[in-house]
């Protein structure tokens, strides 16, 4: 018996289920690694030294670096206040670039160094400079600079108390180009009275000066009792010492200021701090 009907094939499709590459997760988990370095590396902040005024910036740089100029005074016989007044004015107090770079405080160029060295724009673009690791090796390299040369050779053949002439000679010798470089010495010399440093090495009298152009740094912390004239009220426990710290200045120059012969002070005595004079122009000391 045949069928009359007709077969059909039943054709069965299977949905084959690609299975998913698993790469989101590896990628995500890359991320997350570079992420994480980038959280690990900080970049180093920037050492910055504190916004003074000029004033108090040079009274900061005399009471950091006084001690190296004396001890150079006493080995190569340099006069200590011609070494801080060279400081002071190559190195904007401490606050100039070269010297925050390289810690050179005396703008001295490369020459024939042998050592690490920075570059930066001066007379010409870009010339070469000394690099230190310390301050004290810039104190020193001067030193030897001045005392190596023979073109500065004339200067030792001045007192060391005459800082005048040592002023004058360097200019003379070609240490500096400006015209006014050995005013521009003396006027720091003389208004912050550096040379009473040359006094201290050389165990002579201290030197009075007749001028009025002393400037030494107001007080810089507004808690301090002042009179507002530049004198300070001693108060129970202060000490010399201690007003020094507060003023940026040194004890010699409390007791200089104020005639006095020892370190005694009393409660309620009025000591001068400051004294007035010329202002100085900031401009001339970059």
């Amino acid at each position: 018996m045949i069928s009359c009907g007709g077969s059909k094939k039943v054709t069965q499709t299977r949905t084959q289920r690609s299975n998913p590459k698993r790469t989101t997760a590896k990628v995500e988990k890359e991320v997350k690694v570079i992420i994480g370095e980038t959280k690990t590396t900080t970049p180093k902040t920037k050492k910055t030294l504190p916004v003074l005024p000029y004033k108090d910036r040079v009274q900061r740089y005399i009471h950091e670096f006084s001690g190296i100029a004396k001890s150079e005074m006493k080995t190569y016989g340099i006069p200590a206040s011609i070494t801080l007044a060279q400081g002071i004015l190559e190195s904007g107090a401490g606050y100039g670039e070269l010297t925050q770079r390289a810690k050179n405080h005396f703008g001295i160029k490369c020459h024939d160094w042998k050592g690490d060295r920075v570059y930066h724009d001066d007379d010409r673009s870009q010339e070469c400079f000394r690099k230190y690791d310390r301050a004290s090796e810039s104190f020193r390299d001067h030193s030897l600079f001045l005392k190596n040369r023979k073109r500065y050779y004339r200067l030792f053949t001045f007192r060391q108390k005459d800082y005048k002439s040592w002023a004058r000679g360097l200019r003379e010798a070609g240490y500096a180009t400006d015209k006014k470089y050995p005013q521009k010495l003396i006027s720091i010399i003389e208004r912050y009275r550096l040379y009473e440093y040359d006094d201290e090495v050389l165990g002579g009298k201290t030197r009075k000066t007749t001028t009025s152009t002393t400037v030494t740094s107001q007080p810089v912390k507004t808690s301090i009792m002042t009179n507002g004239n530049g004198a300070h009220t001693v108060q129970k426990g202060d000490t010399l010492y201690s007003i020094s710290r507060r003023y940026k200045i040194s004890v010699d120059e409390i007791r200089a200021f104020n005639n006095l012969k020892d370190n005694n002070i009393k409660i309620g005595q009025v000591l001068k701090v400051a004294s007035s004079g010329v202002e100085e122009e900031e401009e001339d000391f970059n």
